[in-house]
């Protein structure tokens, strides 16, 4: 792996911590600050809103300046919000912080998609941003469940301080490995939303939101659901969020071959018809421990099998605007994780069981097949008219 690439992927790394360790320790946070689970899940939808205004303001303020400054400066924010997240006296200080943890995230990811399409080799362009994404989805498999471990032994306080810790390694590994690349054509505010006017984008951060909300609808609340529904004792959350970060993993390096050889949309369609059918088992059988856990990685290795190939359709759609286009996919992936954690926990308000925000999930998803449909059906028809002239 190049070594820029690894600089990008151990901040994507230090972003998957940070996003999803909350999923692990969501039940000590709730017990410790005397509020409910859901309450202690906008936690999760403050992040994700963060990540929505902070990639805009980092076009606003910053996309003059040159690449590597800027991912410079988003990890300086990154260490910031975890430092003052650990030692938040209060749930809305925490609430708080948890917003301005979630700032650098889309932007860092948007940027780093830029960065990896300009130093990956000739045709692994989707492996090289998956390369990149990797961070993240290793996150899942060692950081989050080495996160639970932590608060279980210790408090829900001592993740974050490890997040910190981990921010200085990032800014040191991208100020001495990320090559000094040139700012980007500066085409003016405007000119960097100026690819919004067509459609095709939207139908691209449409099929981004619902297909990943749905999932989240389900994953916000994984750790009750394999307690209460599938039986599994506190201490078996460590290795579960482990296989989660496996199926994570496995899928992310999956989408990004399959995007290179078979078509990023393609591969993005026929991944969440199986965000669907495995939603749909996890509610029918939430009750049976060992294919709960099953089904639970498999949702997770589409989660993320669709993210390098989306991260790719913003971009090709749109040039010009790179900045914001790539930063557009966070910004959907985690618009569609807060409302996604909030439409799971509307059953779990009305009593109706853990098992519910899987089901909410399929409908979700489903709305993102519709979205990613139509994209495929207007390229072909687009390619269609070019042969006949």
């Amino acid at each position: 792996m190049k070594k820029s690439l690894l600089a990008l992927a151990s901040g994507t790394l230090g972003l998957g911590i940070a996003e999803f360790v909350m999923m692990g320790i969501l039940p000590r946070v709730a017990h410790d600050l005397n509020i409910s689970i859901p309450e202690a899940g906008h936690c999760i939808s403050a992040y994700a809103i963060g990540v929505c205004v902070g990639a805009p303001l980092t076009v606003l303020i910053a996309r003059t300046r040159p690449l590597k400054q800027i991912l410079l400066g988003l990890a300086a924010i990154y260490i910031f919000g975890n430092l003052c997240a650990a030692l938040s006296p209060n749930y809305w200080m925490l609430l708080l912080m948890r917003f301005v943890s979630g700032l650098p995230h889309g932007a860092f990811f948007g940027v780093g998609s830029i960065v990896a399409e300009k130093v990956a080799d000739k045709g692994k362009t989707s492996q090289a941003v998956a390369l990149m994404i990797a961070g993240m989805t290793i996150a899942n498999l060692f950081g989050v469940p080495f996160g639970t471990l932590l608060s279980t032994l210790f408090s829900w306080r001592v993740p974050f301080l490890f997040n910190t810790c981990w921010g200085l390694l990032v800014f040191f590994l991208v100020w001495k490995w990320i090559p000094s690349l040139p700012a980007l054509p500066d085409t003016g505010l405007k000119g960097q939303f100026r690819f919004l006017r067509n459609l095709a984008p939207w139908l691209i951060i449409l099929t981004t939101m619902f297909g990943n909300g749905g999932v989240f609808c389900w994953f916000s609340y994984v750790t009750p659901q394999m307690l209460h529904e599938a039986g599994f004792q506190p201490e078996s959350m460590t290795w579960i969020m482990m296989l989660a970060g496996l199926g994570m993993t496995i899928g992310n390096l999956i989408g990004g071959r399959c995007g290179d050889l078979y078509g990023l949309a393609p591969v993005v369609r026929f991944t969440q018809v199986f965000m669907m059918l495995a939603l749909l088992g996890t509610f029918l059988f939430a009750g049976v421990p060992w294919l709960s856990v099953l089904l639970m990685f498999v949702c997770a290795a589409a989660l993320f099998a669709v993210s390098p190939p989306q991260q790719l359709l913003l971009l090709q759609n749109s040039r010009g605007s790179e900045m914001m286009g790539a930063a557009c996919v966070q910004i959907a992936f985690n618009l569609g994780n807060a409302v996604g954690a909030y439409a799971g926990g509307l059953p779990i308000d009305a009593g109706l069981g853990y098992r519910y925000p899987a089901l909410v999930g399929v409908f979700v998803v489903a709305l993102g097949w519709i979205c990613v449909s139509w994209y495929i059906r207007r390229e072909r028809r687009a390619v269609s008219v070019e042969c006949k002239n």
